[in-house]
């Protein structure tokens, strides 16, 4: 019985190193001195250094990882937010009265299957006419719109699985619609709520193309930012440097994924556990 365990775990062990093997190198090399980088490529470190994330958080003329953190989250707060208040209430009428199902739902969804690039150029022509290029909101706004085919998914699937019999109910006691969404329906959708918003933050956080072509130089998030870390005055890549912003840009995104792990899972096993 031990055997299968024991091979169970190797295994395991063996599919994960090779899964993480990326995260495990930036993270190690980011612990570099320059010098090492260069002359020891393995995963062994001879000599620790902090210098890499001091360099990194030494706020400079040229670089400020905190205010990339900050527009970062921002957008990405935006980004994520904003759908669930648009897609709540439409998730409902397509779920319950069936507006939209046929036409308008699969061609939400399917937007999120084109090449993000398309939109680029139009985007950044509108931008100019109405003063949103280089702004927070303005790249919130985008990132939201990126967002929006998933959260309607989650969204309408979490209402359709509800039991009707208890917005029956609520109507029987006199609750009118604005009521029954917000004391009856959203209070129930809360796990489904809570996965849109890490998926979404997270989607929004690593999203680079409309970063780097709406900010300039006031909203531009942590994935553009972290880019201006990477070179040297002599035109080479600071490696040890581009670790460690790489291992500081995605501490945000894994600790709301950590924190949010049981709620997202119990979320997505909801549905296949009903009865």
């Amino acid at each position: 019985m031990k055997r299968p365990v024991t091979l169970r775990w190797i295994v395991f062990v063996v599919v994960a190193l090779v899964i993480n093997f990326p995260i495990i190198s930036t993270l190690i090399t980011a612990f570099k001195s320059r010098a090492e980088v260069a002359r020891n490529p393995s995963l062994w470190i001879e000599a620790p250094t902090l210098e890499n994330f001091v360099t990194v958080l030494t706020v400079s003329d040229r670089l400020n990882v905190y205010q990339y953190l900050l527009n970062s989250v921002v957008a990405a707060t935006i980004g994520a937010v904003l759908p669930l208040i648009l897609c709540f209430p439409i998730a409902w009428a397509m779920a319950r009265r069936g507006y939209g199902a046929g036409i308008l739902f699969p061609l939400i969804v399917n937007l999120r299957a084109l090449p993000l690039i398309i939109f680029a150029i139009p985007l950044y022509v509108m931008y100019s006419a109405i003063g949103l290029l280089d702004t927070k909101l303005g790249l919130g706004l985008i990132l939201a719109v990126v967002n929006l085919p998933l959260a309607l998914m989650l969204m309408v699937n979490a209402v359709a699985e509800l039991p009707v019999e208890l917005e029956e109910a609520a109507r029987m006691d006199g609750a009118r619609l604005p009521r029954l969404l917000i004391k009856v329906v959203l209070p129930l959708c809360r796990p489904a709520f809570v996965t849109t918003f890490v998926f979404g933050f997270i989607t929004a956080w690593n999203e680079f193309l409309f970063g780097l072509m709406l900010t300039t130089q006031n909203a531009v998030p942590v994935t553009v930012g972290a880019s201006f870390f990477f070179a040297t005055s002599g035109g080479g890549v600071q490696w040890g440097v581009a670790a460690a912003v790489m291992i500081v840009a995605a501490l945000p995104p894994l600790v709301l994924g950590l924190v949010m792990y049981r709620r997202i899972t119990g979320s997505m096993v909801a549905g296949a556990v009903k009865g």
